[in-house]
């Protein structure tokens, strides 16, 4: 028995498929504006990183009131490396919003969250999104929908989903798929969800239950708990028992209660059985425990986190360049920061390995690129070692990550890009033909994409498209991969690079640096044309004379650099050498930067 009319749907979707901005356009129609109020830049995604990459990087609750009812909308990602969120979402809600490009259909990231939705065995709604695309595969994409719903064993009930088209970019919506029947409301996708998910079960009359499916951190209260009040109600100062993970107890006041509104977090007093709200006041609160009466001591479902499956090592920055950048430079620093990380992060482990240095272990390239790049923002200074993947021993078989991977690549492109994924230990799953383009299915180790996507954009011209997934622990491939074939150029002085020295080196490899650029010795400045690494010397000036010049002595005209992106570093990096981040920069080198040490060392190994 619930006193308040409530809806928990949370809204799943690929990456970039239009989830966000959908979600926006619900609050909009809901009129959560005040007139004079800039709606055109609201975002769920406040985060610059979100907004700068079109990605949902944490998951977001907010709330709309419509027609006396009120639904709480979770906003997921949409990215495999934090499935670990979406998992745990489906513990809160009794529907979900699957989100479907009207051109690209299901894509694996769709195949990933539906899963999780299917599992949970929650009711879905199906929204096909961007029909006004002139490329738009309606009808078919609806029957991909179907399919991959069957192909994931739903049930009856979950196969009878309702559909609606829309264009979030435009705020238009229909129960059609003619697109002529659009019409300039979200009425349509409101509606579906009041009238097809169930209101949460729940009994205000029976003791208090609450299930922690997600963290916050703030700097004043400490930790904070986002979930699902299951039973009774829970007010604020009330003292609560927390049925901890290890099976013990821990008793509790409830310092601050926070309900869910259109615009953020607002604090509430009270708040009642099937609702959706965050807790604070007890500072190691985990995921997947249990808020009780002090009388009650009924456990709730422990909720499954996912293992990280890769891991690298975060250190002190060692570069002769060390501190010219940023504030936040020594281990006790970087150390604290990755701490509070973990605090909202359950998906995040840190280890300190010794006095500088870390090990990081997170769900995949992207989930630690963005924490090195949140790092850097703040004025972090650290370097970072190349990405390996986690072993681990099952039934005393060494296994290590696999995925799913898909492509879509012009016919044309076809040939390398198979070649080379063959070589990574790739195996191909399927191969369908859309138009001009081929999109391939493969089954392949974690290792095998670690370095890939770089290759990828290079041997499709930058207009293939990849995405990848996590599969499953298998048995570890015995094929040596993830390692970059070219070495590098490697600089053996310090100073500035000069134009004449650099333009004397070109037919070397490929440079990563321009002149005037500071470098150091044993910093990465190209790639080498040949497997092995080069030293070399890129300060170098030209002699002067008192000779005139000849004619023949023209202004040197060099190629454009590489640019460098953390992404591109991570990927690119081998065994032997470290990534330097700080706020301005970022730098490939050696771990070994003495080029005569160097040498020494690689002629031993």
């Amino acid at each position: 028995m619930i006193y308040m009319e409530i809806r928990n749907v949370a809204i799943i979707a690929h990456v970039d498929h239009g989830k966000t901005a959908m979600v926006d356009e619900i609050i909009k129609y809901v009129g959560t504006f005040r007139e004079n109020q800039d709606a055109t830049n609201f975002s769920m995604d406040s985060n610059d990183i979100e907004r700068e990459r079109g990605i949902t990087i944490l998951a977001k609750t907010t709330s709309v009131m419509y027609n006396g009812i009120k639904i709480n909308i979770l906003d997921t990602p949409g990215h495999a490396d934090f499935g670990g969120e979406v998992e745990r979402i489906m513990k809160m809600v009794d529907g979900v919003i699957l989100v479907v490009d009207a051109y690209e259909g299901p894509m694996p990231q769709t195949k990933f969250v539906l899963k999780k939705a299917i599992d949970a065995g929650v009711k879905p709604i199906v929204v096909i999104n961007k029909v006004d695309k002139p490329t738009a595969r309606i009808k078919e994409v609806v029957d991909e929908v179907l399919g991959l719903f069957l192909d994931l064993g739903a049930n009856d009930e979950q196969l009878d989903f309702k559909v609606a088209y829309t264009s979030a970019l435009n705020g238009t919506s229909s129960l059609d798929s003619d697109i002529s029947t659009q019409e300039k409301t979200f009425k349509h996708v409101l509606d579906l969800i009041v009238n097809e998910i169930k209101a949460p079960t729940g009994d205000i009359t029976k003791p208090f239950q609450f299930q922690p499916a997600l963290l916050d951190y703030n700097d004043y209260v400490g930790r904070i708990a986002i979930g699902r009040v299951f039973n009774g109600k829970v007010k604020v100062g009330q003292m609560v028992n927390c049925l901890r993970l290890d099976g013990s107890e821990k008793q509790f006041r409830i310092q601050k209660l926070f309900s869910f509104t259109a615009l953020g977090r607002v604090e509430t007093n009270e708040v009642e059985a099937g609702n959706i709200c965050a807790i604070a006041g007890l500072e190691d609160i985990s995921v997947g425990e249990t808020l009780t009466d002090i009388n009650n001591h009924e456990r709730l479902p422990i909720i499954h986190i996912d293992e990280p499956t890769l891991q690298m090592t975060f250190g002190v920055n060692t570069s002769p360049f060390a501190g010219q950048d940023g504030k936040l430079l020594t281990s006790r620093k970087i150390g604290e920061r990755l701490i509070r990380e973990t605090q909202k992060d359950v998906s995040l482990k840190v280890e300190q390995l010794d006095s500088e240095n870390f090990l990081v272990s997170g769900r995949g390239e992207l989930h630690l690129s963005i924490l090195i790049e949140n790092m850097r923002r703040e004025g972090y200074e650290l370097q970072v070692s190349k990405p390996k993947v986690i072993i681990k021993e099952i039934d005393g078989i060494k296994c290590e990550p696999y995925e799913d991977l898909q492509i879509e690549v012009d016919d044309e492109f076809m040939g390398g890009v198979i070649e080379e994924l063959s070589a990574r230990g790739a195996i191909m799953e399927n191969m369908t033909h859309i138009g001009t383009l081929t999109r391939l299915t493969y089954t392949i180790p974690s290792r095998g994409l670690i370095g890939f996507s770089t290759n990828f954009m290079t041997l499709t011209k930058g207009y293939g498209i990849m995405n990848h997934t996590f599969k499953e622990y298998g048995p570890a491939a015995t094929v040596d991969l993830g390692e970059r074939k070219l070495g590098v150029l490697v600089s053996s002085e310090t100073g500035k690079a000069t134009a004449y020295s650099l333009g004397q080196l070109e037919d070397r490899g490929i440079m990563f640096v321009e002149p005037n650029a500071e470098v150091y010795e044993g910093m990465i400045v190209g790639e080498c044309n040949r497997d092995n690494d080069l030293a070399i010397n890129v300060v170098k000036g030209k002699e002067l004379t008192n000779t005139r010049a000849a004619a023949s002595d023209k202004t040197v005209v060099l190629k454009r650099p590489r640019p460098i992106t953390l992404e591109y570093a991570l990927d690119y990096i081998n065994q032997d050498e470290l990534v330097e981040v700080t706020p301005n920069n970022i730098r490939l080198r050696k771990v070994i930067l003495n080029t005569e040490l160097r040498k020494k060392y690689d002629a031993r190994k």
